[in-house]
């Protein structure tokens, strides 16, 4: 499983969404962002990075957030 983290604007790493594979992941971020500019990105509404400034992905939890508790593969189509 891969394991997409947003970060806000006060620091905190989330967990906000999970996927399959790696290539699902990275599709989805190209997707969402809106734009990049000085290391921070905007993106889309309603993508589970909205309101976050940055994001990063792993292989293994590195938060205590449930992966339960957010979208699991979300898709553009969900909205």
């Amino acid at each position: 499983m891969y394991y997409l983290y947003g970060v806000k604007a006060g620091g905190e790493k989330l967990l906000k969404a999970t996927f399959d594979s790696e290539q699902q992941l990275l599709a989805y971020v190209r997707w969402a962002t809106l734009s990049q500019s000085d290391g921070k990105s905007k993106f889309e509404q309603g993508s589970s990075l909205v309101g976050c400034q940055t994001w990063s992905y792993s292989t293994e939890s590195e938060t205590a957030d449930d992966p339960e508790s957010v979208d699991h593969n979300p898709t553009p189509s969900m909205l």
